[in-house]
């Protein structure tokens, strides 16, 4: 028998192929987008047709698990129509939820299809109660996806207030806490992170050699030089090294990996529902290990036991090294 569920362990699926993976590694849910700019990592040789997804779910439900499909850029003004399709495609093959961001996509989705389960997604930056309430009354939102911003106490206060769901990150990228706000990649490639879904889009970055470094570029504008062997993260402008009074330093991000592992207890106390990995861009690899990593942690805790150690999980951590992130807030 199983364990039962402590905590839901909700896994990204880039591609198909992710997908099984992350189920068979013990994922309670996945969350994969189509392949289109509906989705916020809309790049090549990612995502699912409406046929894949469609597989998708049914490979899931067939194991009793979820799939969970991603809509969260923001409509183009002139063009509704792609959004559109996506949710009517998403609420046509059986998704157990779709994830939103956009007020007037969130209105289209609760009219047209009312059975269909609705999450407030991590874009939509919804971080108070006030603004979460918006979004449960107006559209009858079940779950919010909560932004990279708030400690742990914050987030129990969250969650007793709202009377939802409470999805919160557990691994990936720290994000740069401005969920559903960043234009700087767009000033840089031409592309919208925000209504493209593409933020620094592989076909725009370079990586030149400079004697003994390395310097990483987007769009021709460089955003980090780094000797080789030391940590850099992929060069997006909020993990780029910039010099401000004559110090280049990390000012937004640095290339370092969020893990929940040492604090699932308190997570849990707070009344959170589900831990979401990052990293759709990532390979079945990463998506196996460290989707295996947290069952045994959950699987442990459900149990009553300690759970085992989670290095392996900093192997793929960004940078090779782990933080928790606003979580803790140690600059308070």
């Amino acid at each position: 028998m199983s364990a039962p569920v402590y905590l839901e362990l909700v896994s990204p699926a880039g591609t198909p192929a992710a997908l099984v993976a992350a189920i068979d590694a013990g994922a309670d849910t996945v969350y994969c987008g189509f392949r289109d700019c509906t989705n916020a990592r809309n790049y090549p040789g990612l995502n699912f047709d409406v046929d894949e997804m469609a597989e998708g779910v049914a490979y899931a439900h067939a194991r009793g698990r979820k799939l969970l499909a991603a809509i969260n850029t923001f409509p183009r003004a002139d063009d509704m129509a792609p959004w559109h399709k996506a949710v009517d495609n998403a609420a046509a093959i059986g998704v157990d939820a779709v994830i939103l961001a956009d007020i007037g996509l969130l209105d289209y989705a609760h009219r047209r299809h009312p059975s269909l389960r609705l999450h407030l997604s991590v874009q939509a930056a919804a971080s108070n109660p006030m603004s979460i309430a918006f979004y449960r009354e107006n559209f009858g939102v079940r779950r919010v996806v909560l932004p990279r911003v708030l400690s742990v106490d914050e987030v129990a206060d969250v969650v007793k207030a709202i009377g939802i769901e409470t999805e919160v990150f557990a691994f990936g990228s720290v994000g740069s806490m401005s969920e559903g706000r960043c234009f700087l990649s767009s000033y840089m490639t031409g592309l919208s992170p925000t209504s493209e879904g593409v933020c620094a889009p592989a076909s725009h970055v370079t990586y030149v050699e400079d004697g003994d470094k390395i310097v990483s570029c987007l769009g021709g504008v460089t955003l980090n030089c780094f000797a080789k062997g030391e940590p850099a993260a992929y060069p997006t402008p909020c993990k780029g090294r910039y010099v401000t009074e004559g110090r280049a330093s990390y000012l937004f991000e640095e290339p370092i990996g969020l893990n929940v592992a040492n604090i699932l207890p308190q997570l849990k106390a707070a009344g959170v529902t589900a831990l979401k990995i990052e990293g759709r861009q990532r390979s079945r690899a990463y998506v196996t290990q460290v989707v295996s990593g947290f069952r045994k942690q959950l699987d442990a805790l459900a149990r009553g036991e300690t759970p085992p150690p989670a290095d392996d999980l900093k192997l793929v951590a960004e940078g090779g090294r782990e933080t928790f992130g606003a979580y803790g807030k140690g600059w308070r």
